[in-house]
């Protein structure tokens, strides 16, 4: 629950400032109007991820075992190749944010076209939309306890909206990029546990040799292998004995770090070279500003200015509305 929270409260904090930032920047041009067609689009992405969730539920009890392994592996597969880009993208990206949806809606208004601003509002919403809907069902094939993912993944979505909201106001600070930052960082443990399951789902399939295949290493008395004699396609280990896999403790590792008690070699190897491989490029990307921010950086800062407490990339649009205002122009001043 704990888990799903988190994912639910830093996808739905993205969209609702995209959202917020587009609203705003409507009422500061004056066209209030057109905020029903911005809303049709955010509606309809909404709505898209929903029935894609209700497909990837229902739509399994038509399928057999073998085809929902299959299925189930594979858009587990494409949701942390989503969640990957998006941590990378969110980083790089998030700068210029802002002035990229803006230009977005000038486009639509300048094409004066209903379904041009709807798409505005339907793209930049459906991408988390569907990044949050495949990702929880993946986690919850991987728990097996839904009332509570879908729980926890609900009450993180409200939190993130009450939030968008308050912070597109200005009633609240928060920063945010500090605030990606761990939740980035926390996304790619649970990408990786993510992998290691749709792993397992494609090995039961038999798509991918392992323990449930004829590839696997087998002992005099047919059992699987376990440990360094398994290797490539056995157990790495089996702690099922320790841990149960239906008991609490299981549940909770493998919602924070992908842990399950008996994991085949494929899976953790797939499991420790995502941790490695993307883990060390995130990493490294914090530890090297780009040149803009070092350039930003250096250059002085007024105290208790509204950029100092939200970063530009995810700046409150209530907040940077607010000192556009109080900057004095020169038929302001006379």
């Amino acid at each position: 629950m704990f888990a799903t929270f988190l994912i639910g409260l830093r996808e739905g904090l993205e969209a609702a400032l995209v959202v917020g930032i587009l609203v705003a920047y409507l009422k500061r041009l004056g066209r209030r109007d057109v905020l029903p067609r911005l809303w049709a689009g955010v509606g309809a992405a909404v709505l898209l991820a929903l029935v894609i969730g209700a497909v990837l539920t229902f739509g399994a009890y038509a399928l057999t075992f073998q085809g929902q392994e299959i299925i189930g592996g594979t858009l587990s597969l494409v949701a942390v190749g989503m969640v990957t880009w998006m941590i990378f993208w969110m980083r790089k990206a998030g700068r210029t944010m802002k002035a990229t949806l803006q230009g977005g809606v000038d486009r639509a208004l300048e094409a004066g076209t209903v379904w041009a601003l709807v798409l505005v509002g339907f793209v930049s919403v459906a991408r988390e939309g569907v990044e949050t809907t495949l990702l929880l069902w993946s986690m919850v094939q991987s728990f097996g306890d839904a009332p509570s993912a879908i729980l926890g993944a609900a009450l993180g979505l409200v939190v993130a909206v009450l939030a968008g909201w308050l912070l597109a106001r200005g009633a609240v600070r928060l920063d945010l990029s500090r605030f990606f930052t761990w939740t980035g960082g926390f996304l790619v443990i649970i990408a990786a546990g993510v992998l290691a399951y749709a792993i397992s789902d494609l090995q039961e399939a038999g798509v991918i040799p392992g323990p449930f295949t004829s590839a696997a290493p087998l002992d005099a008395a047919g059992a699987v292998l376990v440990g360094w004699s398994g290797l490539p396609f056995g157990w790495a280990f089996d702690v099922t004995s320790v841990i149960r896999p239906d008991s609490a403790l299981a549940v909770l590792l493998q919602a924070t770090v992908g842990f399950m008690p008996r994991m085949s070699w494929l899976q953790v190897i797939a499991w420790v070279l995502y941790l490695v491989v993307v883990g060390s490029l995130f990493v490294r990307g914090l530890r090297r500003p780009s040149p803009r921010a070092a350039s930003s950086s250096s250059s002085p800062s007024i105290p208790g200015s509204a950029s100092s407490a939200v970063p530009a990339a995810v700046e409150s649009p209530a907040v940077r509305a607010a000192s556009t205002t109080a900057s004095p122009t020169p038929e302001g001043a006379s």
